[in-house]
């Protein structure tokens, strides 16, 4: 068996021994543990939910008195009181309006492990996977509080530095992530990406 079978191996059975819906659930929670953006009480809005493991670390972590709202076109059940979920496309014109009373305000933490369905031509998609990435940034610009962050999947190809270059525009710090529950041979990275410029902020 390969390293990367060998790892993904590992964190599915580590998943289920701990009840998480997905092996991805470790990807948040390394990330977390080594930059601490969800915090007891936080609000916290996941885009591409499904199956909701990133809803279960972040409720866990931002505790009864915190909230996390999942949005994915597929529908989310989870037993965690602290969650919310909303069966949507994150392109939906309507979304920002859905969203905002359901977390009773600005998001503390916007996370986004969004991915195209797979054509199978690289080139498409990831660029498809860039467009949904823009479209956290934008959701972020109407929907992210003071000092809040934003956790996002990027696929590395032509078009990520044109990405990277908004992240670094919108945010004035920007670090990457590559979680060991990520395969070696992955070309996702994870962007973790703080303290939005205010410029950049949309007026009401």
């Amino acid at each position: 068996m390969r390293l990367d079978e060998a790892r993904r191996d590992l964190y599915r059975r580590l998943a289920r021994e701990q009840g998480y819906k997905s092996r991805a659930a470790f990807k948040l929670i390394e990330s977390n543990e080594r930059y601490g953006f969800l915090r007891p009480g936080g609000k916290v809005l996941d885009l591409g939910a499904a199956p909701g493991g990133w809803m279960q670390v972040a409720a866990e972590l931002v505790g009864p008195s915190g909230l996390v709202v999942g949005v994915d076109l597929d529908k989310i059940r989870l037993r965690e009181k602290n969650v919310v979920s909303l069966k949507m496309d994150v392109h939906d014109p309507g979304l920002v309006a859905k969203v905002e009373p359901l977390l009773g305000g600005k998001a503390d933490v916007i996370l986004s492990d969004l991915a195209p369905s797979v054509s199978g031509v690289w080139e498409i998609d990831q660029g498809r996977q860039v467009d949904l990435t823009l479209r956290v940034l934008e959701i972020a610009r109407a929907l992210l509080g003071d000092r809040g962050s934003v956790f996002c999947k990027l696929f590395e190809g032509e078009r990520s530095q044109f990405v990277r270059d908004e992240f670094r525009r919108l945010f004035t710090s920007v670090r990457t992530v590559k979680p060991a529950a990520s395969r070696n041979a992955s070309s996702e990275l994870y962007y973790f990406c703080e303290g939005m410029k205010k410029a950049t902020v949309p007026s009401d």
